[in-house]
């Protein structure tokens, strides 16, 4: 999927709002309960949204394609 920043809406979860966990497409890795993120939800598909470490989202661009 494509992460195109006219397409998604991003907003930045602070520790307190952040009572689960989840799993970055980013790097893999676990988002922990109580762990500031960033939340990415397509406008088309707010089905698709995902949770990312700040840096993974940061950096998606930087990553190979068919990554997500």
């Amino acid at each position: 999927m494509l992460w195109d920043d006219d397409l998604v809406a991003v907003r930045r979860v602070q520790p307190f709002e952040a009572t689960k966990a989840y799993r970055c497409p980013g790097c893999n890795g676990t988002i922990e309960a109580g762990t500031g993120h960033t939340v990415a939800v397509p406008r088309d598909a707010p089905d698709l949204r995902r949770h990312w470490h700040h840096p993974c989202w940061t950096h998606r661009h930087r990553r190979r394609p068919g990554r997500a």
